[in-house]
């Protein structure tokens, strides 16, 4: 077999207050959010499922 090493999974990060003031203001901004992902180090997925929590929009709007 050869040397296949698994992948460690990322640490996970709480939310901080700075963290959620961001996200609700680029829920205003709609602003795209694979630019919030980048600009926030997170996962599209994990963006999406805590603005799912907080009850707020992310992205554009269909």
């Amino acid at each position: 077999m050869p040397n296949s090493k698994k992948k460690k999974p990322a640490p996970r990060r709480e939310y901080t207050r700075d963290d959620l003031k961001a996200l609700k203001a680029h829920s205003k901004a709609k602003t795209p959010i694979t630019k919030i992902s980048k600009q926030m180090k997170r996962t599209v997925p994990a963006l999406r499922a805590k603005a799912h929590q907080l009850g707020i929009g992310l992205g554009h709007q269909r």
